[in-house]
């Protein structure tokens, strides 16, 4: 038997089935998707830029109307579902059922790329970011949002509690999540420029663990990990871990969304760049109202 590609964490195949499944009643969860794309399409009005050909990845139906809403003439959507890429939302005929590692677009299709929640089931996130940079034209804008670390941490750390004390052991069951200071980088390495990457916090709070569970399931985010256990849970699973989570004062579960943005532009001429080391033509100490000190005084003190 072939020895596991340690690059590869999660069923793609499990990922799609489980998004197809979704598609047909992904309207109980959207008020929380919208919520989350609203985060990200806020940056763009941090930019005078205006954008005419737009591609939204793994939108699920609510993104592409939103950029609608925002002006975009033209919107295509791509969703690794073909059931959900079907009700995505845009116009028809917009509508592509597409692998994100495995983009089917000509260089410098689009001028905006937006990804809202969409990359973090991506095996391979470098190659996608580089495919993604090469479907933008010269000085287009890349608009991603994941889920950080932290998601989802209360239920993660009931569900292990729980399946300890029932069977001895632990098997992953919540999805790893990237880190704040990784992102950047990862957009450097993809050719992007001027990339920065920052964090926002969606606060979210539910009534119980049971509607947590149903609004994963409806999102199409139940686990989807290559190591998971395969065998069926025990039966207790679910109610021991749901019943070691604490409600607040007010009786909800806060599961508070930490949501993770890049941004990246797809590099041009006329976009700024770091000065040359040494190309300085004032002096800092000028700047800050300091007087420098002379060899006499620097001995004296």
């Amino acid at each position: 038997m072939a020895a596991p590609d340690p690059a590869r964490i999660f069923d793609r195949r499990l990922v799609r089935l489980r998004r197809d499944r979704a598609a047909t009643g992904i309207a109980a969860v959207a008020p929380v998707l919208q919520a989350a794309a609203e985060i990200l399409l806020d940056r763009l009005d941090d930019t005078t830029r205006r954008f005419t050909r737009a591609l939204e990845i793994g939108g699920r139906g609510v993104v592409a109307p939103m950029l609608a809403a925002r002006g975009l003439p033209f919107v295509v959507s791509q969703d690794l579902s073909p059931r959900m890429a079907a009700g995505a939302g845009g116009v028809p005929g917009r509508s592509v059922a597409a692998d994100e590692e495995w983009l089917p677009f000509a260089p410098g299709s689009f001028d905006l790329v937006v990804a809202s929640l969409a990359l973090h089931w991506v095996n391979d996130l470098p190659g996608a970011l580089i495919q993604i940079r090469r479907a933008l034209a010269p000085d287009g804008l890349f608009l991603a949002s994941l889920p950080g670390l932290g998601t989802l941490g209360a239920l993660r750390g009931a569900m292990a509690e729980a399946e300890v004390a029932l069977r001895g052991g632990l098997a992953p069951r919540v999805s790893p999540f990237p880190e704040l200071r990784d992102l950047a980088g990862l957009l450097q390495r993809a050719g992007f420029a001027l990339p920065v990457a920052d964090q926002q916090d969606l606060p979210l709070a539910y009534r119980s663990g049971i509607a947590l569970l149903r609004d994963l399931q409806a999102a199409g985010e139940t686990n989807a990990v290559l190591a998971r256990d395969g065998r069926i849970p025990p039966r207790a699973l679910f109610p021991e871990a749901l019943a070691r989570l604490e409600p607040g004062p007010d009786g909800t579960l806060a599961m508070p969304l930490p949501i993770l943005v890049m941004t990246g532009w797809a590099p041009h001429a006329s976009q700024s760049k770091p000065a040359r080391p040494g190309s300085a033509n004032a002096r800092l100490a000028d700047a800050l109202g300091t007087k420098e000190l002379s060899a006499g005084e620097k001995a004296g003190r």
